[in-house]
């Protein structure tokens, strides 16, 4: 686990750093908010792309990897429904819990430091697991809430569903790499040269953008936080890893990298969705604030037994 540690620790420096930045205030929140924007349209999007445009959608979507990853997340989904609902607290609530205890920080965190953790053949699967969580769990949230408050479903959702997605840059460059790769046509040298340079700004960036928006997260309502964060961390890895390895037969490497995928902490688009939806803000904020901080143990210590 030492080793893993230390090739994490810059990772998590970098974080650290942002961190120190936000709370010295030497970089308020609008700068975090733009960096964020920054990384977000055009630095991560540049990796997407290139990556995709480098594969097949069957590289992508591995059914038995699909199948693994949305079996693990569901159960934990449904288990963090039930502890919500033992509480009393109303569906959309409840919904807004389950969505913090799986989904993790695929795009800002995984998705860089994966990578370079892992290799590059990791990417495919690690964009399987970012495609997955927009697309499905995002979109249950949003049906959820709105069946909650409304009764009903209205007509007019599937054009917001729809639109949201296409406005999601990561979504967006994915599929157009996607579009490049069947093409069969190599990137011209000065565009490839552009994807790597502007790419390459996303994992810092990304990073220190992870740090600087926990500067201003408090740990309120620590229990329900504490408990979503052990969910996210501890339990959905467990869950994804019984699909992986042992209900669907997952190849082993993709197998790891999903469990890994699954480790990560809690993704900072929950706590946007959050403030949507005005749920559960504050419990979102901390479930950020504490996964990440634990995740620079227990992070390490998953690939570290999976690697073994």
């Amino acid at each position: 686990m030492l080793d893993v540690f230390i090739q994490t620790l810059p990772f998590f420096a970098v974080v650290g750093l942002g961190w120190l930045a936000g709370w010295r205030g030497f970089f308020p929140p609008e700068a975090t908010a733009w960096l964020t924007r920054f990384v977000f349209y055009f630095a991560l999007s540049a990796l997407l792309f290139s990556f995709a445009a480098n594969m097949s959608l069957a590289d992508i979507f591995v059914p038995r990897a699909a199948a693994a990853y949305l079996w693990g997340t569901f159960v934990i989904y449904a288990l963090a429904l039930g502890v919500a609902f033992a509480r009393r607290r109303p569906l959309e609530e409840a919904a807004m819990e389950a969505q913090v205890a799986v989904i993790g920080n695929t795009g800002f965190l995984g998705v860089p430091m994966l990578v370079l953790l892992l290799g590059q053949e990791a990417a495919a699967t690690i964009i399987l697991v970012l495609m997955i969580d927009m697309i499905v769990f995002s979109t249950l949230l949003t049906v959820i809430v709105t069946l909650a408050r409304q009764g009903r479903l209205s007509p007019d959702l599937p054009r917001v569903i729809s639109l949201g997605l296409l406005r999601n840059p990561m979504i967006v460059a994915t599929v157009a790499g996607l579009g490049w790769s069947a093409t069969g046509w190599a990137l011209p040298g000065p565009f490839d040269a552009f994807l790597v340079l502007l790419g390459a700004a996303a994992t810092p960036g990304a990073l220190f953008a992870i740090g600087a928006s926990l500067a201003t997260s408090r740990a309120e309502r620590p229990a329900v936080a504490g408990w979503l964060s052990v969910a996210k961390l501890a339990l959905h890895p467990l869950a994804v890893g019984v699909g992986a390895y042992w209900l669907f037969a997952v190849e082993p490497f993709a197998a790891m990298v999903l469990v890994a995928a699954a480790a990560l902490p809690v993704a900072g688009n929950v706590y946007i969705l959050a403030q949507h939806f005005n749920l559960a803000v504050a419990r979102v904020s901390a479930a950020i604030l504490i996964s990440t901080v634990l995740s620079v143990l227990t992070l390490p210590a998953v690939i570290a037994l999976l690697s073994g």
